[in-house]
């Protein structure tokens, strides 16, 4: 190995070291809580070293919702492989936005923080933060037209839209506040059992005619699909 690749391999792990420190930190506090002083205490570098990597503490704050945004990324590619019918590889990305929820709870409050108008759009990792998110909603786009390609999906609803309805309802239920929370525990039901509802109401106002036999959830536990609160 050369000097120069080296050195960029060096620059990659320091950077990586800088970003799981600042990752440690804004998953045990709010993003005003963590300063760049702590940040750099964590991984031990003084401050203007970690400048050389990120212009603040906005664009280290991006970097890592970008790690999550990656990942749930390559959860919903992973169903868009299966071979399944469109509708249930829509069901299943519908999982996966609640198993990415539940397995990374704090990369999923850091999407929503950052979705809000608190943080610059000039900050160059906006735009693909954007570009990820816009990723998967295209995915969503994409199993929802095999769906009505093969059928198992209702031929008059527009992909692009209707992606845009499960995305946005995704993201608002799974990122709900405490306080609707215990609004909905208060009725007697948990959050887990609001979530399998949610599937439940969707699935009818997007399946196709053809497709009734399958209007029930358990019917699709032999593709994967395992949401607690199944009846």
């Amino acid at each position: 190995m050369g000097i120069s690749e080296r050195r960029q391999r060096e620059k990659e792990q320091r950077r990586t070291e800088i970003l799981d420190a600042a990752e440690r930190l804004f998953f045990s506090r709010s993003y005003e809580q963590v300063s760049m002083d702590e940040i750099a205490r964590e991984v031990e570098l003084n401050k203007a070293t970690i400048y050389l990597y990120f212009k603040n503490k906005e664009a280290l704050y991006a970097s890592i919702v970008l790690r999550g945004v990656e990942i749930l990324k390559e959860k919903y590619s992973e169903c868009m492989n299966k071979q399944v019918s469109g509708i249930v590889k829509v069901i299943l990305m519908g999982q996966a936005y609640y198993t990415f929820s539940q397995e990374y709870p704090d990369y999923l409050r850091m999407i929503h923080f950052y979705g809000s108008e608190r943080f610059s759009k000039e900050n160059p990792c906006t735009a693909e933060i954007g570009k990820g998110y816009g990723a998967c909603r295209m995915i969503l786009r994409d199993a929802i037209q095999e769906g009505i390609d093969d059928g198992t999906i209702r031929g008059d609803i527009d992909p692009f839209l209707t992606s845009m309805y499960l995305m946005i309802s995704f993201m608002n239920i799974l990122s709900m506040e405490q306080k609707w929370k215990m609004v909905i525990e208060a009725e007697g039901f948990g959050f887990e059992q609001f979530c399998h509802d949610f599937f439940r109401f969707i699935l009818p106002s997007i399946a196709s005619g053809e497709s009734a036999h399958i209007m029930n959830l358990k019917d699709f536990e032999q593709f994967g699909f395992n949401l607690p609160g199944i009846m």
